[in-house]
């Protein structure tokens, strides 16, 4: 059965509203070590110089980091920063609070140089994609798959040395490329365990065709024969394979997906109730209202009610 494809991870970054913001940079020398509280978003740092070792709460061994290594910090969780194990943490926001030139200094020399920032996102992120990720994601820099890691992040550290026209603006936009080519490459080297729920099913070679067809025609009313013939495979197959994958039948995770695209509608725009529900595959208003609100807990008109005075213009 020939289908037209889509891609679930682009639809899910554009949906949860992907923004990237680039901090002080750290530079580093002799024996120290650096205690950050939570940060706020996805913090990610690259190690553009040297070697340190990253420790994170909750994260049983500590991390080696050697030059051209990426990470990303998914939790809100505490994290220290150091030359070597051992060596006793001072709290790293005051080193920042006091940076010079956008950089920040602790220690003696420059043994070690940072670039690092933090991805913000929409309010269904935690649910839709953090969730589905581990605490912390480290991207070895020297291997052949981090080549596009490396060419994003050299183009970064040129804006930001040379400052041309724009360049926080295209750094930024660089970073956000650099996070789909950290994802990818999460998504390739991950083992069992690295990543759950729908993301685990974009490698699997049964469940990824079905998930792809969902996102590409969402409004379709599939069912689990149509979606087991694109995975050419049996009905009982896809079913038991999705669900062990994902963690929900294929026509659960249509009904949620479609709820997703729904609220955003609503989140978004003026669109009739009515309007969304023919776009996102029910025929009636009533249909959209009944599958809304047993997923949600609130009806479709209450939903955006809710949300228009959670944020009221600015005019």
């Amino acid at each position: 059965m020939n289908v037209q494809q889509a891609d679930p991870l682009e639809d899910v970054l554009t949906l949860v509203g992907t923004t990237s913001h680039l901090s002080v940079g750290l530079v580093a020398g002799g024996r120290w070590a650096l205690a950050f509280p939570p940060p706020t978003g996805v913090k990610f740092n690259a190690v553009r110089r040297g070697h340190c070792v990253l420790t994170v709460d909750g994260v049983p061994e500590p991390i080696e980091l050697a030059e051209g290594d990426c990470f990303l910090l998914v939790r809100p969780r505490a994290f220290t920063l150091a030359s070597e194990p051992g060596v006793r943490p001072v709290p790293a926001p005051p080193y920042f609070a006091a940076a010079t030139d956008g950089v920040a200094r602790v220690g003696e020399g420059e043994d070690v140089v940072f670039v690092g920032g933090r991805f913000g996102f929409g309010e269904r992120a935690q649910e839709l994609l953090l969730d589905v990720l581990p605490p912390v994601i480290h991207v070895p820099g020297r291997t052949p798959e981090a080549a596009t890691v490396r060419w994003a992040l050299d183009l970064i550290d040129a804006e930001l040395r040379e400052r041309p026209l724009a360049a926080t603006l295209v750094a930024e936009h660089l970073a956000l490329v650099m996070l789909i080519h950290l994802l990818r490459l999460h998504l390739i080297t991950a083992g069992p365990g690295g990543t759950s729920g729908w993301l685990a099913g974009l490698t699997d070679p049964i469940v990824a065709p079905a998930l792809r067809a969902v996102h590409a025609r969402p409004a379709h009313a599939w069912t689990v024969s149509e979606l087991a013939a694109v995975a050419a495979v049996s009905r009982s197959t896809l079913a038991a394979r999705f669900k062990r994958v994902v963690g929900q039948g294929p026509l659960e995770y249509l009904t949620g997906w479609r709820i997703e695209l729904a609220a955003d509608r609503l989140r978004r725009g003026d669109e009739t109730v009515a309007a969304i529900a023919s776009q996102v595959g029910y025929g009636s208003v009533s249909a959209l209202s009944n599958a809304f609100k047993r997923i949600t807990g609130v009806s479709p008109s209450d939903y955006r009610r809710w949300k228009c005075e959670a944020s009221p213009s600015l005019a």
